[in-house]
């Protein structure tokens, strides 16, 4: 299948399913489209989404990963911040770009890495996709593996942690086990948008102080 990509206009906050695309076809998109585009690519066994985020999408991204840098910072742990670094694995014939991700556990395994290659490399250890305008696929980032996938609705954080190959909900995180983020990460990320963000980003890292 040829597909024109310049024909395709997807506007912000929708998405577009193309069904029948071969990995190579995958590749091949991911090539053309270049890396300085606003439009985000997922891919399941010949399913290929393009979506293109709204602002808030992107504002609660860049918050809910400042939350994260900041809990990681304060507990002295190591992480490497990839963002919407593309992800994927022909033999599990699946790709995807977390709106951000992390690698924690696995950090010094991929430090200072210009490119990750899952045939060698392990996945990020937590993945944060923002649904706003549409649902997260849980199958690829079961297939690639990644231990624990973050989902922000606009009004709730869900907690999925990988159990046995699928994703179980969990009120707390395998990684921040001791801090209830599901409920205090959404506060904070309201409270950017009235006390502002700078504000926001004090008070949390005040109450993670507080918490050990």
């Amino acid at each position: 299948m040829l597909l024109e990509l310049n024909q395709l206009i997807v506007p912000a906050g929708h998405q577009l399913l193309i069904k029948n695309i071969s990995w190579s076809g995958y590749k091949h998109i991911l090539a053309d489209l270049g890396e300085n585009r606003s439009s985000r690519i997922s891919y399941s066994q010949g399913v290929l989404e393009i979506m293109a985020p709204l602002p808030e999408h992107e504002v609660s991204k860049k918050i809910i990963g400042n939350l994260v840098e900041i809990l990681l910072e304060e507990l002295d742990i190591e992480f490497w911040s990839l963002g919407s670094t593309t992800f994927d694995k022909e033999k599990m014939d699946a790709g995807v770009e977390p709106d951000d991700c992390f690698y924690i556990q696995n950090e010094a395994a991929v430090r200072g890495k210009d490119i990750i290659d899952l045939t060698i490399d392990p996945p990020p250890d937590l993945a944060i996709e923002i649904d706003i305008t549409s649902r997260t696929r849980f199958n690829n980032y079961e297939v690639l593996g990644v231990p624990e996938l973050w989902r922000w609705n606009g009004t709730k954080l869900e907690i999925n942690v990988l159990t046995n190959g699928k994703y179980v909900k969990s009120v707390t995180s395998s990684i921040f086990p001791d801090l209830l983020v599901a409920q205090t990460v959404p506060e904070y990320l309201i409270r950017s948008k009235i006390d502002g963000r700078n504000e926001a980003m004090k008070a949390f890292r005040v109450w993670v102080r507080e918490q050990i």
